[in-house]
């Protein structure tokens, strides 16, 4: 039997952990998230190098960490709620051909460099990397592995740098919204296909359609006349409440087949829309909730995925996967906003936001692991890739701001980008 203060000293080493990892993060002028992210998956190998097997199950018994597994879970189901609440568009966006050639280039390149990627596993006969999945699983996992861009690391970006108005930043964090919705749908499918057989996937899609229908029941129920009653009289109840909600919708998605990613999304997805504004207020405190826990997820992740994969990881592997993924975004955002009118040096800033992918990789990351789709070594290679270009992020929208005022060029602000971008799109 679990020890209560046992867990409750793990979880607490877990958020202080996190906390440092914050700080050390600000000091480097990172995003946050890098830190504590890097600082979760990091410790569980680090104790484990510098102790050993007996000294480290002691510190973390299989009981516990079962304890921590279900913590990190609800908060990544909860902090997805609001992470998928916001993929939606406002109407103080780029235009529609700006947009369209943003999302093109930076979700089209990354995509097949997620198959050339396949092609070097193959070539070089990586069999750890590969596992056992079906190839069209596979494949289409990978692909989408490799053209995530994290909205909320994102958005944190650009209002840090001062760029939440600017034409590239909005332009960026629309494509990233729109490249992510698509992102999810392709996930969904490469899950079902994981199956390995018709009636696998037959049992997925039944999953999709309970998971679809409970969200879409949440929907009718949260635009009730007593339901907007309790949200405005009562705003921390309604958040229990929906909180309560996602969970029971994401368990049983789990349940039947798919993973509780899918179901926490679709409940996201369906408090969107003017009509649902007035719970944005609850929905942010569930998603803060879920926030506050997914520390949790990233330790459980380190410990349960990267040690295994740390003894037999393959540098070629690591390498091949950096130098894909910033090929695939850092240039297919460049050519996608050259295309839709942007200057070069705009479109270089579009290219280095696209490469943000951040903590929403690494959630497509654990669905692809938990569905037995990506093994532990592709895994870790692809967190490798994932940290490195979200860090690359800052340092080189600041490489492209001091070549600009080295030629002279004056960047070009909202107003003068938007009038290019329209007067280019008619």
């Amino acid at each position: 039997m679990t020890h209560p203060l046992h867990v409750i000293a793990a979880l607490a080493a877990v958020l202080l952990l996190a906390r440092v990892g914050r700080s050390c993060a600000r000091w480097l002028r990172q995003p946050e998230v890098v830190g504590e992210v890097t600082a979760g998956l990091l410790i569980g190998p680090v104790v484990l190098a510098l102790s050993d097997r007996e000294l480290f199950d002691a510190l973390l018994p299989p009981a516990v960490l079962d304890v921590l597994k279900l913590v990190g879970q609800t908060g990544l189901v909860l902090y997805l709620v609001g992470l998928a609440h916001k993929l939606r568009l406002g109407s103080d966006g780029p235009s529609k051909r700006t947009l369209s050639a943003v999302v093109a280039g930076a979700f089209a390149l990354p995509l097949v460099t997620g198959l050339v990627l396949v092609g070097v596993i193959s070539v070089t006969d990586d069999s750890g990397a590969r596992g056992e999945a079906s190839l069209p699983a596979f494949l289409l996992m990978v692909a989408v592995a490799m053209s995530i861009t994290a909205v909320p690391v994102l958005s944190r970006i650009l209002s840090d740098r001062r760029m939440s108005d600017s034409f590239e930043g909005r332009s960026s964090l629309a494509a990233a919204v729109a490249m992510d919705g698509l992102g999810w749908i392709m996930l969904t499918l490469a899950i079902g296909l994981g199956a390995g057989n018709l009636s696998g996937l037959g049992e997925s899609g039944i999953a999709l359609l309970v998971g679809g229908a409970c969200a879409f029941l949440l929907r009718v129920g949260l635009r009730t006349r007593q339901a907007r009653l309790l949200c405005e009289r009562m705003p921390k109840t309604s958040a229990v409440l929906l909180g309560a909600g996602a969970l029971g919708t994401a368990l049983l998605t789990e349940h039947l087949g798919m993973t509780a990613i899918v179901g926490a999304a679709m409940v996201g997805l369906a408090i969107t829309g003017d009509s649902m504004a007035l719970w944005a207020k609850p929905v942010a405190t569930v998603s803060r909730t879920g926030r506050a826990l997914t520390p949790v997820f990233f330790v459980v992740t380190g410990v349960t995925v990267l040690i295994e994969a740390f003894t037999a990881a393959s540098w070629t592997l690591i390498a091949a996967t950096l130098a894909l993924g910033c090929v695939g975004k850092l240039i297919g955002g460049y050519v996608g906003a050259r295309l839709g009118g942007m200057s070069p040096g705009s479109a270089c800033r579009v290219g280095a936001l696209m490469n943000t992918r951040g903590l929403t990789e690494l959630i497509v990351l654990e669905a692809g692991h938990r569905a037995g789709i990506l093994p532990a070594q592709l895994v870790l290679a692809l967190i490798v890739m994932a940290l490195t270009t979200t860090a690359m992020t800052g340092p080189l929208l600041s490489l492209v701001d001091r070549t600009e005022r080295r030629r002279g060029t004056v960047p070009v602000g909202p107003a003068t980008s938007r009038s290019v971008a329209e007067s280019s799109s008619s």
